[in-house]
């Protein structure tokens, strides 16, 4: 017998707005993308995250918050 188990990830945006920065690799402005993720199990929600993201608004470039 052979069990399949189904993840599925599911990603809502939530909201955008300027970051204060530039793009190191272009100088592009920053924006600041607030997402809200689910992880389901078979339709049924196992774990429940709100991320926040960073993109470059000329490049598109995904961005790292560094400390």
């Amino acid at each position: 017998m052979c069990l399949v188990f189904l993840f599925q990830d599911e990603e809502t945006e939530l909201g955008r707005q300027a970051a204060s920065g530039s793009c190191p690799s272009c100088g592009g402005k920053v924006e600041v993308v607030d997402v809200e993720s689910q992880r389901r199990f078979c339709f049924l929600p196992v774990c429940y995250k709100i991320k926040r993201k960073y993109f470059c608004t000329l490049c598109g470039r995904r961005l790292e918050l560094s400390h």
